[in-house]
């Protein structure tokens, strides 16, 4: 992995340079690898190789250390020294390179190392403010100092583990050769790439080690050495563990916590050991651990080292296929990404692949003519002629319906509404417009005006029919708000029974917000097949759909279809609390927060203690027979809340004593594409299949035994079978976990499924354990309705739900809302995340956050993924005027246009 870390003090980081990477406390003799200074800054202004501590502290202090004279213009307080980029191999790689005794990896490794460093300096930048201007200016010049360490900080009472890793510090200045001088250097941007830059530096450093003779596995974030067994990986994590455990202790998760962490619990000195104690006293911890754990073991690890191989000889890989995998994983969730988030999944795929380099793929994504290539605010973007293609085809859909239809009512019948909602009725039943939307904020009545439209659809001689996303606001929400007869979009869009049913008749989709293009478009078709009206009701500022685009937005602002607004929130009882969410819903989000702030909903915490005060004053809550609601934006987050909580809930005798462990099968998520890699499957999960194969029911649960690269073996307990790769659309794939359950808790179901009794559940439903028993099972309970679900312990679809998303949130509503903020979670926050959350509670809502101006930061971002039509911005018409439409006049310019853009087939950058 790489991380960078910002230095802000010239004094940290001179004591950092002493104690940490010139010569630590735990390095003596062959340990400790002399500092190198690098970069071509480092050549133009003459240094040495060597990072001596002289020229070191020099440039800490912003001098130069040839002249003396300040380095670049401003050295005023606080200043951004420089970065620490580092570098860790695989725990396996450490491993093996420190048992062997031999060079190669270590070459391999600072050779990699190198090479990525190199390409980062290639996107230094520096400001350019001279004479008005505001813009960056690449210079593609940097000085870093590089220290090579093989050891990890010990942990009390035992000698260092192997950890080779590099420390890359990188001082804050470049050389701007067009004003010919020294500036400070801009590192936004290299931040922000830098996941590009960790995958990258993977492929590189696997690549090598190929070549170099080592089998390498591919892992969900990286790859290791085959066979380097996993405990002994574990067991030579001490000091990772050792951080994590406290880290866990004291509630840290950020990033730069963590580092403070690691400095403030640094063991003490201790008498160093020379390279070939340790591997002896390595030797020995493995021989003992081979002991406990009845391993077969190589304590030297020789059998893992091999001849070099000839490149010739290695199996041939497609760049093209690798390419093909990366078009159908990345697009089948969004309609735009950053090219190098594209390249960066590309190269994580192609671990393993080492006859397709990291260049060459880079060279068939350039290429490849399926992508269409936009420079946005410097940075390039893409997007595919068939993504663009299903935009441009649902928008004309949509359009091709306008002025269409006769009007259900030439006037508005009497309505039983005011305000916007009478308006949003009156537009639906006297519209001539085959599609109408009706955009409804959180809380603002949008089940009373369905009620009154349905009425006065059904009176205007015309049939409703009702459908919703999700299973949850069909067969749940919309149900219990009396239409009977709703289902989900997925069962309207295979069953042809009931898309007959909507001939010349009216279809309503509820929830319309959480669809994407694809459904959007397949719905659009089958109205206009059927002569249907449409009426999408949602909020585009809510979550939009997990699968590619946020459809509804897209009708609204890209292809300009008439949307009646009701954004007067009515949930909120309270006014302060009310204004603030309509603020949310309006996309005000500063004056929101600092109205949040003022009514104090919005609590700092310290992160050294924990979620004490959220669960406080969450569990006081329920004591006072309120409902209530913890919301956090990541599952890591929520499952440590919810630890907490059920603590406390026990400590007051609001869960019972007695407990079970049941079953909890936790979606992989993967994509489709990633469903076809072999390498992706581990021993142990599990697969549900949702359609019948040979040999295999709908519905029935297997575990992998084993996996080829073409067949999965999998086992239900009595019997086992194979079946291809290529059937994974058929099932889905979970990691198998466990869930301690007891009287009083909240779950939510996570798939539709059924319980002992053929009683449907539906995915996202919020129930309470009514009993436990190891012989019977789970017995849960709908608060509202009361009706009892009874499951076995191996159900397996169910979570605890005291701390959810806010996804799995959304649509629901409490009398009080808790939001799990911290750092920690911030980059899973934006503008929607924050409004759903929010707007959940009818009496309050609280926020409990460690950094207050940042949380309104990322709560200020909106969140909207781009669509391919609004990548090119102002050039929509020239995009359409290139998508197959024979009918459509072209002036000349335009036909200028299309013909221009297909001699560039499709790869051409521009600035919108």
């Amino acid at each position: 992995m790489i991380r960078m870390i910002q230095n802000k003090s010239a004094s940290g980081a001179k004591s950092y340079f002493a104690t940490e990477l010139n010569q630590a406390d735990y390095y003596i003799n062959d340990q400790e690898l002399k500092g190198r200074f690098q970069g071509k800054l480092a050549a133009r202004l003459g240094l040495g190789l060597d990072a001596d501590k002289d020229n070191f502290f020099a440039l800490c202090e912003n001098i130069n250390p040839m002249t003396g004279d300040n380095l670049t213009y401003m050295t005023k307080d606080n200043r951004t020294v420089g970065y620490d980029i580092n570098f860790h191999c695989p725990k396996s790689v450490s491993i093996v390179h420190a048992l062997s005794g031999n060079r190669d990896i270590l070459e391999i490794f600072e050779q990699s190392v190198s090479q990525t460093m190199r390409e980062i300096e290639q996107d230094a930048m520096t400001r350019v403010r001279k004479d008005e201007a505001y813009f960056d200016r690449k210079t593609g010049e940097l000085v870093w100092a590089e220290f090579t360490h093989q050891t990890a900080r010990p942990v009390e009472g035992y000698a260092p583990d192997p950890h080779l890793h590099s420390h890359c510090f990188v001082f804050n200045a470049t050389c701007d050769k067009e004003e010919n001088k020294y500036k400070a250097a801009q590192f936004r941007e290299i931040m922000r790439d830098m996941p590009y830059h960790q995958a990258r530096f993977h492929k590189v450093l696997s690549d090598r080690l190929i070549l170099a003779g080592y089998d390498i596995e591919r892992t969900k974030g990286s790859f290791e050495i085959k066979g380097v067994p996993k405990r002994v990986i574990e067991h030579f994590s001490k000091r990772t563990n050792e951080i994590g455990q406290i880290a866990k202790e004291k509630g840290i998760t950020d990033a730069k916590d963590l580092d403070g962490l690691g400095a403030r619990t640094r063991s003490k000195k201790q008498k160093g050991l020379s390279m070939t104690e340790l591997r002896q006293e390595w030797r020995k911890q493995i021989r003992e651990l081979e002991t406990a754990e009845n391993l077969d073991s190589d304590p030297d690890y020789n059998g893992l080292i091999r001849k070099p191989v000839d490149k010739n000889s290695l199996p041939i890989h497609d760049a093209k296929n690798i390419v093909d995998f990366t078009l159908s994983h990345v697009f089948e969730r969004v309609s735009v990404i950053p090219e190098r988030r594209l390249q960066a999944q590309a190269y994580r795929h192609a671990i393993g692949q080492s006859s397709v380099s990291a260049d060459q793929i880079d060279q068939a994504v350039l290429l490849d003519n399926r992508f269409i290539r936009v420079k946005e605010k410097g940075r390039a973007m893409c997007t595919t002629k068939a993504v663009l293609s299903e935009e441009k085809e649902m928008v004309d859909l949509a359009r091709k319906g306008v002025g269409k239809i006769a009007p259900l009512y030439k006037e508005a019948p009497a309505l039983d509404l005011k305000g916007q909602q009478k308006n949003a009725v009156e537009h639906i039943l006297t519209t001539s417009n085959r599609v109408s939307i009706v955009r409804g904020a959180a809380g603002s009545g949008k089940t009373t005006l369905m009620k009154e439209a349905a009425e006065k659809i059904e009176a205007s001689g015309k049939k409703l029919t009702v459908i919703a996303p999700t299973a949850q606001a069909s067969r749940g929400v919309l149900k219990d708000e009396g239409f009977d007869e709703a289902n989900t979009v997925a069962k309207f869009l295979v069953d042809k029974d009931m898309q007959a049913q909507i001939k010349d008749q009216v279809l309503w989709v509820d929830e319309a917000g959480l669809l994407g293009t694809g459904d959007m478009k397949r719905l659009l078709q089958v109205t206009e097949h059927q002569n249907a009206r449409l009426i999408l009701g949602g909020d585009t500022r809510q979550h939009a759909s997990v699968v590619r685009g946020d459809a509804l937005r897209i009708l609204n602002t890209v292809g300009k279809i008439h949307t009646a607004e009701v954004n007067t929130i009515h949930r909120q009882r309270k006014e302060a609390y009310r204004d603030a969410v309509q603020d949310l819903s309006s996309g005000h989000v500063r004056t929101a927060f600092e109205k949040l702030d003022t009514i104090g909903s919005v609590k700092e915490i310290d992160p050294l203690d924990g979620n004490r005060q959220l669960v406080d004053e969450y569990v006081g809550t329920l004591k006072k027979g309120k409902t209530g609601l913890i919301i956090s934006p990541t599952h890591k987050q929520g499952e440590e809340v919810t630890a907490a909580v059920r603590q406390e809930l026990k400590k007051q005798g609001m869960l019972g004593k007695r407990e079970i462990t049941a079953r909890k099968l936790v979606n992989t998520n993967m994509t489709e594409a990633e469903k076809l890699d072999h390498r992706l499957y581990k021993k142990g999960q599990v697969l549900q299949f949702n359609q019948n194969v040979k040999g295999i029911k709908r519905g029935s649960v297997w575990s992998v035994d084993n996996v080829d690269e073409n067949t999965l073996q999998i086992n239900n307990g009595n019997e086992q079978i194979s079946v291809p790769v290529t059937a994974s659309k058929k099932f889905d794939v979970f990691d198998d976990k466990e869930i301690a359950l007891s009287i009083g808790d909240k779950v939510h179901i996570t798939k539709n499924g059924f319980d002992k009794h053929h009683t449907r559940m539906d995915n996202g439903q919020l129930l309470q354990v009514k009993s436990v028993s190891k012989k019977d099972g789970v017995v849960l309970m709908n608060h509202v309705s009361k009706n009892l679900y009874y499951l076995d312990k191996d159900f397996g679809h169910l979570d605890h739900a005291h701390c959810i998303t806010s996804y799995a949130a959304q649509g629901k509503t409490v009398d009080e809302v808790f939001i799990h903020q911290p750092a920690a979670t911030f980059p899973a926050t934006d503008a929607k995340q924050f409004y759903v959350s929010v707007s959940r509670g009818r009496d309050n809502v609280h926020i409990y956050t460690d950094d207050k101006e940042q949380l309104l930061d990322y709560a200020s971002e909106m969140g909207d993924r781009k669509s391919a039509l609004e990548l090119v911005g102002e050039q929509h018409d020239f995009i359409r005027d290139r998508m197959p439409d024979k009918d459509k006049p072209k002036s000349d310019n335009q036909k200028h246009i299309s013909k221009e853009f297909n001699r560039n087939n499709f790869t051409r950058d521009y600035e919108p």
